[in-house]
């Protein structure tokens, strides 16, 4: 009984699928005019998308399904040859962001302005981390992000 309150105290941290960066047109916008950040092994391409952005780039009115803060997690083929090792990473990066993500989306959803926060993770290097790497650098990534944000709505 105890185990189940606990549990139902706790914030479901899922990752969903309002937060997958999965429409084109949005990934092409992002690596064509979105900002990087590096923290060796990772890259992190990312943009702010105001309301008004948001409504041009589609005809026929913006889809469902649109979160604050959408991610896309990239390890190319050139770098990971296997899949096997790039289904690995794939999952470190993941979960490392899953877990790390919470501050940032705060200062997220309590900027009026942002329509949405969009966020590439490119991971560079040529053999696979251990997840404590992974998480670490992520974290530094996620925080240096916040910076940046908080810098643009002042």
């Amino acid at each position: 009984m105890e185990a189940a309150n606990k549990r139902n105290e706790q914030r479901r941290e899922t990752f969903r699928k309002e937060e997958r960066l999965r429409l084109r047109t949005l990934v092409e916008r992002l690596f064509a005019e979105g900002k990087n950040i590096y923290e060796f092994p990772l890259r992190l391409t990312w943009r702010i998308v105001k309301e008004g952005e948001m409504e041009e780039m589609f005809r026929h009115g913006v889809p469902e399904g649109i979160g604050k803060m959408q991610v896309l997690f990239t390890i190319p083929k050139k770098k990971r040859r296997k899949a096997v090792d790039r289904v690995l990473m794939r999952r470190r990066l993941r979960e490392a962001y899953r877990l790390n993500r919470l501050p940032l989306k705060e200062k997220v959803e309590s900027d009026g302005g942002i329509r949405s926060l969009e966020m590439a993770f490119i991971y560079l290097k040529d053999e696979n981390c251990d997840y404590a790497e992974i998480e670490e650098k992520m974290q530094r990534l996620l925080e240096r992000l916040a910076r940046k944000i908080k810098g643009k709505g002042e």
